[in-house]
């Protein structure tokens, strides 16, 4: 296993090429969408588990792995949530197979459940900062309010090695100040080998020491954001139950219902609005801190696109957008080459519709 490892930490450009080209290669797989065929998605779910793992080996590479904490409880999270996203197609097909159209609902909604309660533990342990990607992605970005004492130089270059220790781990200025000052006081060390020192000097330099970093707690958190923090973990919670809210929905009034559709829906822009609500221009002393980073900005991006879903679900996709698609099928079918594409990409697509995995954005 450690050789396997190794080979996937030296080609990792590799391996990630191959993954994509490989799980590209599953939508052209013989009926891929067929109600009776659980062999396609099997191969499906087994290379997605098989590209998760070389991910999570090469995210934990020794020399890109995490010091605090947080992070040490992060990755099995994560690992847990890529691999029931690279399962939950399986269990649907599976589901469908020995149950039927109606109970498969129960394992999709136990499914979607054991989602929830992964990503709640993630939100807990990661201090709740926003979930990216759904909680597969770490959120390691430091909020814009907590940069500002990273920019201010350190005036007296005369510390000594007590002091610049206790400087922020961040600080490239103090991790390299610190390292010079343990180097001086090591080279004073007649009984240690000249190599021993040089590692030492390299260890200082290129590991600094270990912080333990602290999340805090739910109180705490709202304690400190105040009202603004409050919207932003009820924005967060919404965003978490919203799929099993509509399969639950879904479960009890079927496909064809408008109920469960407006309802998810609703869902999703009260609590984007929550979020969006914690960056307006606060009169407040103890909201006044409260930004989001880049990467947050960019995840609520990715969700509002998400939101194109709710054309191809039910009944929307049954009313609507299928009839487009068809419509505009047969408009293009005479052109050579154009209308060929044309079709196999719309069976594509109404092909995918039926399972709810490709069309749950969770």
């Amino acid at each position: 296993m450690e050789a396997y490892k190794r080979w996937v930490r030296r080609n990792r450009d590799y391996v990630r090429q191959l993954s994509s080209l490989a799980s590209g290669m599953t939508w052209l797989l013989p009926e891929r969408f067929a109600a009776s065929e659980i062999g396609p998605e099997a191969v499906s779910s087994i290379l997605g588990m098989v590209t998760t793992v070389n991910d999570h080996i090469i995210e934990t590479t020794p020399t890109s792995m995490h010091t605090s904490s947080a992070a040490t409880s992060f990755l099995p999270l994560s690992l847990c949530l890529t691999l029931l996203r690279d399962l939950e197609t399986l269990i649907e097909v599976v589901a469908e197979q020995l149950y039927g159209e109606d109970k498969k609902w129960n394992l999709i909604a136990l499914t979607e459940a054991a989602k929830v309660c992964v990503r709640l533990a993630v939100l807990r342990t990661t201090g709740y900062k926003m979930l990216l990607q759904g909680g597969e992605t770490e959120n390691l970005e430091v909020p814009q309010e907590n940069m500002g004492h990273l920019r201010k130089p350190i005036q007296n270059q005369g510390l000594g090695a007590n002091h610049l220790q206790g400087l922020n781990s961040w600080n490239l200025e103090g991790r390299a100040m610190s390292a010079l000052s343990s180097f001086g006081q090591n080279a004073r060390m007649e009984s240690e080998p000249t190599w021993l020192r040089r590692v030492q000097q390299q260890q200082a330099i290129l590991e600094p020491p270990a912080k333990k970093i602290r999340n805090p707690s739910l109180s705490t958190f709202l304690s400190e954001k105040g009202i603004r923090g409050g919207l932003f973990v009820t924005g967060e919670t919404m965003f978490v139950l919203r799929p099993l809210i509509y399969v639950l929905l879904v479960r009890k009034y079927g496909t064809r219902s408008w109920f469960p559709w407006f309802i998810s829906l609703a869902v999703d822009l009260i609590g984007n609005s929550m979020l969006s609500a914690t960056t307006m221009s606060q009169d407040s002393r103890k909201d006044q801190h409260f930004r989001f980073s880049k990467s947050e900005k960019d995840e609520l991006k990715r969700r509002k696109l998400l939101w194109v879903l709710y054309l191809m679900r039910d009944p929307f996709f049954s009313k609507y957008t299928r009839r487009r698609l068809e419509s505009t099928q047969k408009t293009v079918e005479p052109v050579p080459v154009v209308g060929f594409f044309a079709e196999k990409l719309i069976e594509l697509l109404i092909g995918a519709q039926t399972r709810y995995t490709y069309m749950s954005g969770s």
